[in-house]
């Protein structure tokens, strides 16, 4: 490895890895010391406040700073710059990862899962079939012909052998009854 001139701290004015054993430990600590914080800081702000990220990031651009020990000028200023810098482009690959990847859930529990049965259907049917006995049998008859049977208001008159008029008339006031008999039940609003 190469000599790192430090002009971080007078207390090392030369750290060499061929002579110092514990070089790398003190390396990482003094950037951790001098710059953990603030980096800190900074990235906390780039992340949304999520403090587990931004400790990740921080952990992350000191590794790299580390690594990169004999190409950086151990100048205050430009490294901050260069940490600020590898730390951005690690958040800014971070929300690109989280973008492009789904975000993983938990598996819902197995009695939480709603399966449709179709009670809410047939419940439905027999509350409006209860309520269409308490009509009259004309209103009855060209419910079930025009909305039942699906059938238009010419053919329902043609097979109940009455004017199209009548029928129209008939189905005005049993659909009205009939939302009456089931607001009387709760039912309508």
């Amino acid at each position: 490895m190469w000599p790192v001139r430090r002009q971080l701290d007078s207390r090392f004015e030369r750290l060499d890895p061929d002579v110092d054993p514990d070089w790398d430990d003190r390396l990482i600590r003094e950037l951790y010391n001098e710059f953990g914080g603030p980096l800190l800081r900074q990235v906390r702000q780039t992340t949304g406040n999520d403090l587990q990220w931004a400790e990740d990031v921080v952990q992350e651009t000191l590794l790299r700073a580390w690594r990169n020990a004999a190409k950086l000028t151990w100048e205050r200023g430009l490294l901050w710059a260069w940490l600020l810098t590898v730390s951005r482009r690690i958040v800014i690959d971070g929300r690109r990862r989280r973008g492009v990847r789904p975000r993983e859930v938990e598996p819902p529990e197995a009695d939480s899962i709603a399966v449709p049965d179709g009670a809410d259907k047939t419940l439905a049917a027999i509350v409006v079939a209860d309520a269409l006995r308490g009509l009259s049998a004309d209103h009855r008859e060209v419910i079930e012909q025009t909305y039942l049977r699906d059938r238009t208001v010419n053919e329902a008159a043609e097979i109940l052998g009455i004017p199209p008029g009548t029928v129209k008339s008939r189905l005005y006031y049993a659909l009205r009854s009939l939302r009456g008999v089931l607001k009387e039940r709760g039912v309508a609003s």
